[in-house]
């Protein structure tokens, strides 16, 4: 007849025909009534309350340490499967479970008795990662793979975490002053190195300004000398030419005085010249006295 299992638990056949057994995890197969026997094991994840109470870690500080761990036998890998088969056939889920715990529980003890309680309070995932290492490795012959391993709780009787926290909150407390004060420090320090560049930055402005006046004055100092220099040359060569021009205008009058005094003799030279030939034009004495004569008659 028939048999059929769901994903979460394994058949095994035994019996005539079935050497070694037959395992199956999920599905179906068929058995001969009598002559051959059919078990089931089941495959569903268990979670493990994994507890510690009071070990002594390495500095001889009893701590209690609880975690939460989540196993299954791996009915995927043959070898697994059939180690568990070994391991488990005919036992409980609840009995499993105790089993995995046990050894779950002694890993974690054998650790926490190896680290220091600062070891465990401040790096838990350290503390995981180790107790899942080495549970892993010794569950796996047992066929049993495990899942997961979560630190749930660290704590102890005599408050040496208490005390722990305190010296963190106090060490936290002071590291936050120490960092206020520094900031402060490094606040005032930036505060007048800032008021340092500026001022540097204000004097070499000032002096940059004061080049540039001093610059300015001097160029322009030159720049006067040379327009006055131009102006001078300019009312120089005015004046020059004013002069030239007086002159040439004295010159022009002294021509034509010279001119007028020319034609003035000219002139009197041709009176003198008319005069005489009217003179040498006159009637003798004795005309005029026969013609006076004459008259008398």
């Amino acid at each position: 007849m028939f048999y059929t299992c769901g994903p979460n638990e394994a058949m095994v056949v035994s019996g005539c025909g079935r050497s070694p057994p037959l395992m199956i995890a999920g599905g179906r197969v068929f058995v001969l009534p009598c002559i051959q026997q059919i078990q089931r094991i089941t495959l569903n994840t268990l979670t493990l309350n994994v507890k510690s109470d009071k070990v002594y870690t390495r500095h001889g500080v009893p701590i209690s340490v609880t975690g939460i761990a989540q196993v299954k036998i791996q009915g995927q890998n043959k070898e697994m499967l059939a180690a568990a088969c070994q391991m488990f056939m005919g036992k409980s889920e609840a009995e499993i479970a105790q089993i995995a715990l046990e050894t779950l529980e002694g890993h974690q003890r054998a650790i926490i008795a190896h680290l220091t309680v600062e070891e465990i309070y401040q790096d838990r995932k350290k503390f995981s990662e180790q107790v899942f290492k080495v549970a892993s490795s010794d569950l796996v012959n047992m066929g049993i793979g495990v899942v997961s391993y979560t630190l749930k709780d660290v704590h102890d009787d005599q408050d040496y975490l208490h005390s722990l926290g305190k010296a963190r909150t106090a060490q936290v407390q002071k590291d936050a002053r120490i960092g206020e004060a520094q900031y402060k420090r490094d606040a005032v320090i930036k505060e007048a190195h800032a008021m340092q560049e500026k001022v540097s930055a204000q004097y070499k402005n000032e002096i940059e300004m004061a080049k540039a006046q001093r610059d300015y004055e001097l160029k322009k100092a030159a720049y006067d000398i040379e327009v006055n220099a131009k102006k001078a040359e300019s009312e120089m060569a005015y004046q020059l030419q004013v002069a030239k021009t007086k002159q040439r205008i004295e010159e022009e009058k002294m021509q034509i005085q010279v001119v007028e005094r020319t034609q003035q003799i000219t002139l009197q030279e041709q009176e003198i010249t008319r005069k005489e030939k009217d003179s040498t034009k006159k009637e003798p004495w004795w005309t005029c006295c026969w013609r006076n004569c004459h008259w008398s008659v």
